[in-house]
């Protein structure tokens, strides 16, 4: 694939300071547009998957307007509405597995343009899998603080998320001293009803038990967090302004109970409960002892539906009279919420302990699980962990754990509206994160927004800033991600059009007219295209 950048003679964007190859000029109009030009200058080889598949392709126009310095040192002033930070996030394999910068000059090209065109700073995800991976206490930073330092000479700020967890596509796996302990091991992954683990990450039940070579997990995190610290110290404040910790599959406070696509029947289903590993088993017996119910602590509900059954056809999930509501399905879903909050706070605890002398915001993703809302057991959130039912609110006690440690809140969804899911699934993601959103407000915990997928409908975008604008109260929004669809023809002129309708140009009053800038074209099919290699 092929990244193609046509020069112009507007603006020196400056080297890569990987490969030292001169990246190109670049310059924006004040009005983006769909009629705006890019520009920067040269040709890009994309070998892999992530950033490969897109052409960018620009020309000089001439144009009487105010627009940045001549030499190129300082860049347009942008207040985005209601102070709302805009991130945009790097592909999740920046860092290959072999610790490099994928793609190094097509990234820093791509920030370059972020940047002009008004974007605040940038996500970055750091895999505990690439870091640590050959053996326990070994790091190496090397691809990370590479981007790391590109991102800061470019002014752009930076949001790190720490990946503790592996990733399907692209491929990113934990790392190998782990996974050889899980072969010998697996009841340190989690196992649904019928017996098959999920092991792209660790089950809650072991996050205080040790398991890794006679560590807890929350010790390996603890170190890892600690020589991250101690790396990137130099950024810190200045260029990170905040770090996420991954808190379970995706990086989300969740339970893997949909990790089985191929039984979903179309995504119908609510999911498993992820309760039967060896350690989750002998945590709900334990909890069911307790409280003088010994037989309920022999595994999970008997009468919930599997990953390709709609879940009204069960017993459990039965809207009047179904086993949720009874004695036996209270104690089952508080025990299963608890384990869930219990290992959330343990990591964000961990976080804030780590960076409580940092001036960054520390953050962690709770997911919009909106399927089957509009029902009176919301079943994919109980077996996603959230005991959230037309009787019981069940993020109150999420929230006040994110208060307790004074953590934010990272809501994807921002992007879905209620007007486009399907019948079916008696979905409402809009009432969701109203209910979540409420609860935030009520104890004091700021939300920041993200999207669940690319917008390649101006309903999505509408979307977004629709809650950026509401009484929401977001003070940034990350949009996911970087890559062959983000710069695509068919999403990137939306994306610019969609900036531009959050940023108000404020110009200073030595910005000169200039008699040439670059623009960015229309990027239609020939000038923002995909080509095969």
């Amino acid at each position: 694939m092929e990244v193609s950048v046509m020069g112009s003679s507007q603006m020196n964007l400056g080297r890569s300071d990987l490969g030292g190859k001169e990246v190109g000029y670049c310059s924006f109009n004040k009005n983006l547009n769909s009629k705006s030009k890019l520009c920067v200058g040269q040709s890009i080889k994309l070998p892999e998957k992530s950033m490969n598949g897109f052409s960018l392709k620009a020309s000089a126009c001439t144009q009487s307007e105010p627009v940045i310095s001549e030499n190129g040192d300082a860049y347009r002033k942008f207040k985005p509405t209601d102070d709302v930070q805009l991130f945009v996030g790097l592909p999740l394999d920046a860092v290959s597995n072999t610790n490099a910068v994928n793609h190094p000059r097509a990234i820093a090209a791509g920030l370059k343009a972020l940047k002009l065109l008004g974007v605040y700073g940038i996500e970055l995800p750091v895999w505990w899998g690439v870091v640590e991976k050959e053996t326990m206490g070994k790091y190496d930073w090397t691809g990370y603080l590479a981007l790391a330092e590109m991102i800061q000479n470019l002014g752009l700020k930076l949001h790190v998320s720490l990946c503790f967890h592996a990733s399907e596509k692209p491929k990113i796996p934990l790392p190998e001293w782990v996974s050889r302990i899980g072969e010998s091991d697996p009841s340190i992954f989690f196992k649904d009803q019928s017996g098959q683990h999920y092991k792209d990450c660790l089950s809650f039940a072991v996050t205080d038990v040790p398991v890794l070579d006679r560590k807890t997990p929350v010790q390996v995190y603890k170190e890892f967090c600690d020589s991250f610290k101690a790396e990137f110290s130099p950024f810190m404040d200045t260029t990170i302004t905040g770090i996420s910790v991954g808190l379970g599959p995706e990086g989300e406070l969740r339970y893997p109970s949909h990790h089985n696509p191929s039984k979903m029947n179309n995504h119908q289903g609510a999911g498993e409960f992820q309760c039967y590993d060896k350690h989750m088993l002998n945590s709900l017996k334990q909890y069911a002892e307790s409280s003088g119910n010994p037989l309920w602590g022999l595994g999970g509900p008997h009468d919930a539906p599997a990953y390709e059954q709609r879940p009204m056809t069960s017993n459990f999930y039965k809207e009047n009279g179904g086993s949720w509501e009874t004695t036996y399905g209270d104690f089952f879903l508080s025990w299963y919420s608890e384990q869930l909050i219990s290992h959330g706070s343990r990591l964000l605890s961990l976080a804030s302990e780590t960076f409580h002398d940092v001036p960054i915001s520390i953050c962690g993703e709770v997911p919009l699980v909106h399927s089957w809302y509009r029902t009176r057991s919301r079943p994919s959130e109980l077996t996603t962990g959230f005991y959230n039912t037309v009787n019981r609110d069940g993020y109150a006690k999420v929230v006040e754990m994110f208060a307790k440690h004074s953590c934010k809140i990272i809501l994807p969804g921002m992007d879905l509206s209620d007007d486009h899911q399907p019948n079916e699934s008696l979905s409402s993601p809009e009432l969701l994160l109203a209910q979540i959103t409420s609860s935030c407000r009520k104890h004091g915990v700021e939300i920041l927004g993200q999207n669940s997928m690319i917008a390649n409908t101006s309903n999505g975008f509408e979307q977004i800033k629709k809650n950026l604008s509401g009484e929401k109260e977001m003070s940034l929004f990350t949009y996911q991600r970087m890559g062959a669809d983000f710069f695509s023809p068919e999403h990137f002129p939306s994306f610019t059009q969609f900036v531009r309708n959050l940023n108000q140009p404020e110009q200073d009053l030595d910005d000169q007219p200039m008699k040439q800038e670059v623009c960015v074209e229309s990027l239609t099919s020939n000038r923002l295209q995909m080509q095969a290699a």
